[in-house]
């Protein structure tokens, strides 16, 4: 079984040995093994929490929900814990499909306005260049003589 210490753990997770001692303080993370030496030992059962509690927070889910999430892990396979936390991940599913319908419908407007100055760059850059004759059509042209005032 690979054991990592808490460095390597928080250079593979990305979240600071720090973090990683204060998730473990207030319960998000279980108690850590610890070598001879006293220093942490994150099993592989760990790593694959740890990850899933990244998924979690990536998805934006309050840690207070994580640690909900947590207690009800610690109950273990009791159908109460199991309900629950199927019905805790089925409602931030439906919050990060609404989420993201709400960004996909964000990002298609944004999308419509780059094409729409795309077109309005081109159009606009389209009337700035000099036709065959020189003349530019956004100047008046001036008139050849001057014609004395009436």
């Amino acid at each position: 079984m690979t054991t990592l210490s808490i460095r390597q753990m928080a250079r593979l997770s990305g979240l600071s040995a720090h973090t990683l001692r204060y998730y473990e303080d207030i319960g998000l993370i279980d108690p850590v093994a610890r070598s001879s030496s006293g220093h942490r030992c994150y099993g592989e059962h760990d790593q694959r929490w740890i990850a899933f509690l990244l998924r979690l927070r990536a998805t934006g889910m309050p840690i207070q929900d994580m640690l909900a999430y947590a207690t009800l892990r610690r109950d273990g396979q009791q159908l109460d814990s199991v309900v629950r936390r199927q019905q805790m991940l089925q409602q931030h599913v439906l919050a990060l499909e609404n989420r993201l319908a709400t960004l996909q419908d964000n990002l298609s407007v944004m999308r419509d306005k780059v094409a729409f100055y795309t077109g309005l760059a081109s159009a606009l850059q389209a009337d700035a260049q000099p036709d065959s004759t020189g003349a530019d059509h956004d100047q008046p042209s001036l008139p050849t003589r001057l014609e004395p005032p009436a």
